[in-house]
């Protein structure tokens, strides 16, 4: 009797300890699944606001798209202001917030609202619910485009060089070449405008990079320094497919980059250089640095005071930067013809300058000036930015897109000779009227309308051409 009291003493508890166990084991289990499951839910919303947000983002491209094809229509609404002269392109590329603020969140509606007294109330299918899309249009034609060497004449060629060597002018950009680079070596002013050049045009000669020297290239290889280098590699030799491509180029260092290239990452407006764009560098929206870049580019630098005292240089950024705000963003010429004489003191925008001692410039051939300029632009980039608030983080997703409307025709215009073939076969009938393919007609191949399809395709967007696209 005492021995079975003694074993269940032992025994007491035991239940309890695998309760305990259980409800352990149990626990753990538990808060694994709801990990997983926590884990599992959290990345599926991740997915769906990142998706959410790509497509804000897409639509805020393809709205701003629909707004720059729309310019020269809003031009022509306005020419009646300029009594009977050629009206300057409307930069509506600097208000898209504003103007698209209607397609956009319960902010930008209210905004655009504001703007133009309209009544949203009986609106549909207008504003996004749970999101909003950011946009910044960076005029790609106000920036020195880099790519034009790759065109392969020497022409452009020492347009380009000209133009870099007026940009990286001045004594206070000296600290700069005095330093050695990222690969050790010492690299100036000249040797980096060749190597901008050699890396984009299609020879293999080395571009000495001096305007004042008519001498065609050197005959050493484009090749030679980058294989001196501690871990050599090969030039391109063909066109730049992005802005950062530029990092590869021989002596572009990180204060050349800084300086010259992205001042500031945040706002691609502040870039100087660009890689897209027709070539001539609009003025009414190019920044004072690159307009003081394609004057010197253009006159004898030894006798033109603003090319070579920074003073003076100093006064004519101030003095176009004055300039502009006394126009409050509308464009000074409606050709780049006009920037020409006005520089040469002539013209109302002449006078202006002439009025802050700002002294006229003397060209070396004006007509060779003329073609780095223009005043309307065809290349754009769109950042597009689709966010969508969620709790404790923000899902955002850029889209980088360069748009080429050179060629697009306006929207709802004709499509040139494709409306005629779409609407009249080659003997005149209606497309109704024509057999189609198994009727065992004449057009029964099908032939023609695969023709037709294709020439709708081929036709020319009025939203422009893509050229570049990415997504971060």
């Amino acid at each position: 009797m005492k021995e079975t009291k003694k074993k269940k003493r032992r025994q007491r508890g035991v239940a309890l300890i695998l309760v305990l166990g259980s409800i352990a084991i149990l626990t753990i289990m538990l808060t694994d699944l709801q990990d997983e499951t926590t884990s599992e839910l959290s990345a599926a919303l991740a997915d769906r606001d990142a998706l959410k947000a790509e497509y804000l983002a897409k639509s805020g491209t393809n709205l701003a798209r629909l707004l720059i094809a729309a310019e020269p229509l809003i031009r022509q609404g306005i020419s009646f202001f300029f009594l009977g002269r050629q009206p300057p392109q409307v930069p509506v590329w600097e208000f898209a917030d504003r103007v698209l603020g209607a397609f956009n969140d319960e902010e930008g509606s209210q905004g655009f609202a504001l703007l133009t007294g309209t009544d949203f109330s009986k609106g549909k299918n207008l504003g996004i619910e749970g999101g909003k899309f950011e946009l910044t249009i960076v005029d790609e034609d106000s920036k020195l485009n880099v790519n034009t060497a790759a065109r392969g004449d020497q022409i452009n060629e020492l347009r380009l060089a000209t133009a870099l060597l007026a940009l990286m002018a001045g004594d206070r950009y000296n600290p700069m070449f005095e330093q050695r680079d990222r690969d050790d070596n010492f690299t100036d002013r000249a040797t980096l405008c060749g190597a901008i050049v050699d890396w984009a045009d299609p020879d293999e000669n080395l571009f000495p990079c001096d305007p004042t020297n008519a001498a065609p290239p050197t005959q050493a290889t484009e090749d030679i320094s980058y294989q001196l280098l501690k871990k050599p590699y090969f030039r391109k030799n063909a066109a730049y497919d992005s802005l950062e491509e530029l990092h590869l180029v021989r002596g572009v260092s990180d204060d050349f980059w800084a300086t010259f290239v992205d001042p500031e990452p945040e706002k691609p407006k502040k870039r100087v250089i660009t890689v897209w764009g027709q070539g001539a560098i609009n003025v009414n929206s190019a920044n004072a640095q690159t307009l003081l870049a394609v004057v010197c580019a253009n006159v004898n630098p030894q006798t033109t005071k603003m090319c070579n005292d920074p003073l003076e240089a100093q006064k004519f950024l101030l003095g176009v930067t004055l300039v502009r705000s006394f126009t409050a963003g509308i464009p000074l010429f409606s050709t780049g013809n006009e920037f020409i004489k006005a520089m040469q003191g002539q013209g109302m925008v002449g006078q202006l300058l002439k009025a802050l001692a700002i002294e006229p410039v003397t060209f070396k051939l004006a007509s060779d000036a003329a073609k780095m300029v223009t005043a309307e632009s065809k290349m754009f980039s769109l950042y597009a930015d689709g966010i969508v608030p969620g709790y404790r983080r923000k899902t955002t997703v850029r889209i980088h897109t360069v748009i080429d409307f050179r060629g697009a025709p306006a929207p709802g215009a004709p499509l040139g000779n494709q409306t005629t073939s779409l609407t009249t076969g080659a003997g005149g009938s209606s497309p109704a009227s024509r057999p189609t393919a198994g009727t065992g007609g004449a057009g029964g191949a099908g032939g023609s309308s695969s023709g037709q399809d294709l020439s709708a395709v081929m036709a020319p967007n009025p939203g422009g051409t893509v050229v570049y696209y990415r997504m971060e």
